[in-house]
């Protein structure tokens, strides 16, 4: 019988190796700036949210309150800096509300 070698390799290593061979990577952006929206905005945005995209480094945001649309578009730039954060890497250079 022979002796198996313990090539460890932790499953995050996996689905990382997985996702760039397979050119995964911009589809599994977009699901985690959609995650991060709403996280980060919690359920009093997240009910008015309708959209969440990512195009070019522009996240395209679409609301049903005009109101909420106006009070986000005062934080642009600190929600583009909190979401660039939470990612983890400079995906989003702008924010449009629509």
């Amino acid at each position: 019988m022979s002796k198996r070698e313990n090539d460890s390799v932790s499953v995050k290593d996996l689905m990382q190796l997985f996702i760039t061979e397979n050119n995964l990577s911009k589809g599994m952006q977009k699901i985690k700036i959609e995650e991060t929206w709403h996280k980060m905005m919690g359920p009093g945005v997240a009910t008015h949210t309708t959209s969440v995209k990512l195009q070019n480094k522009t996240l395209i945001i679409q609301l049903t309150s005009s109101v909420l649309r106006e009070e986000l578009s005062y934080g642009k730039e600190k929600i583009i800096k909190m979401m660039n954060e939470e990612v983890g890497e400079e995906v989003i250079q702008k924010l449009m509300l629509v």
